[in-house]
């Protein structure tokens, strides 16, 4: 009887193994942490550097195996946990607020949660951030518990945001390109370890991609197909990229050939942001309204090359042009803003914050031909008085935002008929200017929920 319970025993222990290398999840949190300690929480590791966080790989949480014949201690019954009266529908819900690392950290509490941490319902969309984070290995490990499936191809998964995590390199792009072709948005901001051509795997890869981030990518300097996908694709197809939204930001190295490029495949794009792309000039801005004609905001921010030609490019946009941010580009006067207010008349957005040679004309001719204006920031801009914020006032009667800071001719006359004719006004930024205390009052007065951001400590 001995040898048969020791036998039985025995045979518990292999289910028991066999039980813990089935599938498992992925956790992305520093090895260091208390839970891993044990002998159950470290099954497989990607590295033992002090410090450093990675993807691990861990299983199910085991189902307690006892055999009939051995007897345990009672124990006292114990008292449900609130959270596990609640049904699986309400976990499910609860969990899809959490981020990837915490959801993976879940799945290790008990088989329930395990099951459902890994509904696929929870799973369209990964979030990994952390400049320590291992993220090539943290998604290598994630697609493939995603793709069991539906062996190498995740059909889930349409949102992955890596932004800040600087040791993304292209294996991580890759692992993404390979295996998530209904891929729907991407954000790498900041991660400037990746190069063209993983982007290009991406795009080319991922057909239904649509929101593209790589701002502080600066090693991007083009986004397109590559040259195996060009070549499969029909003449109908036209070679383009579905991409709608793209920011790159802080892409120093971006010229008006990468633009010309951009512009050549990415033709549906309606939200394009450049700021900071110090390289680009006019040139580079014709190319893009040729191709791309539906674009409805664009940042083209401290791009000191771009002129009033280039804004003369911009205004084809006409009606469809929403957002405009031309904040710093010094080389813009009264003439560009004439092109843009005389054929962009929908206009809702403008940022001409620094460009110090817009002057009260340049507001007149705006405010007459772009009345339905709601945000105007006008900082910076020393030759702007009251003269051009009473043309604004009469003029822009839904204006909710406007920055006049360091505006050194603007004084307290100016905002007092701002504030009298523009009812809605939401945020006014005044800092370092000329208004008294009895302006601002009046300003409050007319204005009941407008933010007044100023310097002047006598006024509260």
């Amino acid at each position: 009887n001995t040898t048969h319970i020791i036998q039985m025993q025995r045979g518990d222990s292999d289910l028991s193994m066999r039980t813990l290398s089935t599938p498992s999840p992925a956790l992305i949190c520093p090895p260091n942490l208390p839970g891993f300690q044990n002998g159950r929480g470290s099954s497989t590791s990607s590295s033992s550097i002090t410090g450093e966080t990675v993807a691990m790989v861990h299983s199910p949480p085991p189902t307690r195996l006892t055999h009939p014949l051995i007897r345990l201690a009672s124990r006292p019954p114990k008292e449900q946990a609130s959270v596990d009266r609640l049904p699986d529908q309400s976990m499910v819900q609860i969990f899809s607020f959490l981020p990837t690392n915490q959801l993976c950290r879940c799945a290790r509490v008990c088989r329930r949660w395990y099951n459902l941490a890994w509904d696929p319902r929870l799973w369209r969309t990964i979030r990994l951030t952390g400049e320590t984070i291992n993220v090539d290995r943290a998604l290598k490990v994630l697609t493939r518990r995603l793709c069991q499936d539906t062996p190498n191809v995740c059909l889930m998964l349409e949102t992955v945001t890596v932004s800040g995590c600087r040791r993304l390199t292209d294996r991580g792009l890759y692992t993404i390109a390979q295996c998530c072709p209904e891929l729907r948005r991407l954000e790498v901001s900041g991660c400037y370890n990746i190069s063209n051509e993983a982007v290009f795997d991406v795009v080319s890869l991922c057909p239904n991609l649509e929101h593209l981030d790589v701002s502080g990518c600066s090693k991007v300097t083009c986004i397109s197909l590559t040259r195996e996908a060009s070549i499969k694709l029909s003449p109908l197809h036209g070679k383009q990229i579905s991409i709608r939204y793209l920011d790159m930001t802080d892409c120093f190295v971006l010229e008006d050939e990468g633009l010309h490029t951009i512009a050549a495949h990415c033709t549906q794009l309606t939200h394009l942001y450049l700021r900071r792309c110090v390289r680009l000039t006019d040139e580079g801005l014709r190319y893009l309204v040729i191709y791309c004609t539906s674009i409805k905001e664009l940042s083209v921010s401290d791009c000191r090359f771009v002129s009033d030609f280039g804004l003369r490019e911009i205004a084809k946009l006409e009606s469809r042009l929403r957002y405009l941010s031309i904040a710093h580009c010094g080389r813009v006067t009264d003439v560009g803003i004439r092109y843009v207010a005389k054929y962009c008349g929908k206009l809702r957005y403008l940022n001409a914050r620094g460009c110090e040679g817009i002057t009260d004309h340049g507001v007149e001719y705006l405010a007459k031909n772009c009345t339905k204006l709601k945000s105007l920031d006008i900082g910076k801009c020393p030759l702007v008085s009251d003269t051009g914020l009473e043309c604004l006032a009469l003029n822009c009667f839904n204006l909710k935002r406007l920055s006049l800071k360091s505006c050194e001719s603007i004084t307290g006359q100016g905002l007092q008929i701002v504030a009298a004719n523009c009812f809605d006004l939401q945020m006014l930024n005044v800092q370092d200017c000329e208004v008294s205390v009895e302006a601002l009052r009046f300003v409050k007065r007319h204005c009941k929920r407008c933010v007044i951001e100023h310097t002047n400590p006598a006024f509260f």
